[in-house]
């Protein structure tokens, strides 16, 4: 067993460390990822902590740089210095919110600096945000891989940004089948009617159209009007919108039909109580919580964009539809209100998709491979009988 200063040190670089999807992914990782093979600390730029419980391992340290608004000189030198203390082999920054920071680790000594691109925010939704892509592009040179999570953003940083195809390399994500699996076979159901569980999870943002979804539970309602059917609205998460999605809901007369907790740390309990997973977002890669559902052998209707029609099958795994048009939505989640057998049959071919294709251990094993390889070609040390050794 090497001793822990044999072992490379990855530094992952994070805006905040929240209950995403992508905090989920980086705990797998951190948690998978052999001992032997890499150390890891992780990095925040503002303090929030919400979802460090999911790491496991006792030796990853976590450092907040408490980044103000705005630009801040400040805060690459206080990195700088960080990692100049640390003396990671590696630095991994998340999306375009922490890439600046590449170049200061570059400045710092870091011989590997790998840079992965989740999804896009709010405020470049169609992948053409001139600023940022400037920045990705001029950034390149500092980078020595970008990790795009679906072919959907292979193909932008490739053809729009114009990152050299040998500098992109792409890792699915993946998901833990284990945890996240379906519950037991119910008892016959009695004769009154059924809740038909409709549910989604993701920050309560613009980009994951929640509004939208709350249209589309309108039509679904006219359509399945009570008591002859039972029709229920979850809405999982935490956001800037949740308040005024409440005060909608509220005011619509919704309170005993829609719930919105906020944010949840029993996501794969309540996904098992569920009948159909809806996910309306203008903008996704490959969102871990469809494949979060669908290991949970849901059938799900989700919008026809980024990375997710590699994820819903149409007609097998689910259904797509555009998020602007609450219509068609309406009709596709319609599908599975009144058809069990649809229900189950969509959902246990969901599962296996993921099973075959989005495994967890598919995915810390390329994260794994990756770093060795990167770490090889610099020339870099790796630990005694670790990865690649």
């Amino acid at each position: 067993m090497p001793m822990p200063d044999e072992v490379p040190l990855v530094a992952h670089l994070v805006y905040s460390f929240g209950c995403g999807g992508l905090q989920t992914l980086l705990a797998e990782c951190i948690n998978r990822i052999p001992a032997q093979h890499y150390r890891h600390a992780v990095i925040c730029l503002t303090p929030t902590r919400d979802g460090a419980q999911r790491i496991e391992r006792a030796d990853v340290a976590f450092h907040d740089l408490h980044k103000p608004p705005g630009k801040s000189p400040a805060t690459h030198l206080q990195l700088w210095r960080l990692l100049r203390r640390l003396r990671p082999a590696i630095l991994h920054t998340y999306n375009v919110g922490a890439i600046e920071y590449n170049a200061t680790a570059l400045l710092a000594g870091v011989p590997v600096r790998i840079h992965a691109e989740h999804g896009r925010d709010s405020v470049e939704i169609d992948g053409r945000h001139r600023r940022y892509n400037l920045l990705r592009r001029l950034l390149a040179p500092a980078i020595d891989a970008y990790v795009p999570v679906s072919g959907d953003l292979a193909g932008w940083l490739r053809h729009t940004i114009g990152i050299p195809g040998a500098k992109i390399a792409m890792v699915a994500n993946g998901v833990d089948t284990a945890r996240y699996a379906p519950a037991p076979a119910a008892a016959p159901a009695v004769a009154a009617p059924q809740p038909i569980w409709i549910g989604t999870v993701g920050r309560a943002d613009r980009i994951k159209n929640h509004a939208g979804l709350l249209d589309v539970f309108a039509l679904l309602l006219a359509r399945f009007p009570p008591p002859r059917f039972d029709l229920r609205l979850v809405i999982v998460g935490d956001g800037p919108l949740l308040e005024p999605l409440r005060e909608r809901v509220a005011a619509a007369g919704w309170s005993e039909r829609v719930w919105l907790p906020g944010a949840r740390g029993d996501v794969a309990a309540i996904l098992r109580a569920w009948s159909v997973f809806v996910l309306p977002s203008l903008s996704e890669a490959t969102p871990v919580v469809i494949l979060e559902a669908m290991a949970s052998g849901l059938p799900v209707v989700a919008s026809r964009v980024g990375g997710v029609p590699q994820l819903v099958l149409e007609g097998r795994t689910g259904f797509l539809a555009d998020p602007s048009e609450p219509q068609a939505f309406a009709d596709a989640i319609a599908a599975y209100v009144g058809d069990a057998g649809l229900r189950a049959a969509h959902g246990a071919a969901g599962r296996a998709h993921v099973q075959a294709g989005y495994s967890v251990d598919a995915m810390v094993a390329g994260y794994d491979a990756l770093y060795t390889r990167h770490l090889a070609r610099k020339g870099c040390r790796l630990a005694p009988g670790g990865a690649g050794a």
